[in-house]
Order: structure tokens, then C-alpha cells, then sequence
């Protein structure tokens, strides 16, 4: 979720808590757009594409991790079997 979805969907809500009450004035709304927009530019944040890129990559990693050891670990046996 982007910047400018997470303000519209913050936007929503506090429409939604204050329908009874009156109506936020728009510059109000302006400075909160923009004090919502710069929190949320500081944040240490990666995209969801980002993320399920990094996930795959690391899936993958696990795998040859995991063939590795495998790997290794029929090396030791044999390793084993021919000392004996």
C-alpha cells in the first residue's frame, strides 16, 4: 500500500468517526495530508512487490541450503563408511 492509499484510507476513516460532527475544513485536511505523506516517507518501508521479490529469493535460497546440507550430510557418510 502506497502513501497516497494509506492517507486515502486514513482519510476515510476519520470521514467515517466524524460524519455526526461537523465536516473537516479543507485546509485542515491539507495540512494532515501533508503531515500523514512526510510520517510516512520516513517510514523504513519496501513495497509488496518488493517484498514477494525478496520472499521468492529467499525461498529459493532456503532450497539450496536445504540441498546443500542434504549434500553434505551423504558426503559425511560416506566419508564415514570409507574409514571404516
Amino acid at each position: 500500500m502506497n502513501a497516497e492509499d494509506l492517507y486515502n484510507q486514513f482519510q476515510k476513516n476519520v470521514t467515517d468517526t466524524l460524519s455526526g460532527a461537523q465536516s473537516i475544513s479543507g485546509e485542515l485536511q491539507q495540512l494532515l495530508r501533508a503531515a500523514m505523506t512526510k510520517t510516512i516517507a520516513g517510514l523504513d518501508i519496501v513495497s509488496r512487490d518488493e517484498f514477494d521479490a525478496q520472499q521468492a529469493v529467499l525461498l529459493r535460497s532456503r532450497e539450496k541450503i536445504d540441498a546443500l546440507e542434504q549434500q553434505l550430510t551423504e558426503l559425511e557418510a560416506l566419508l564415514i563408511i570409507k574409514e571404516k
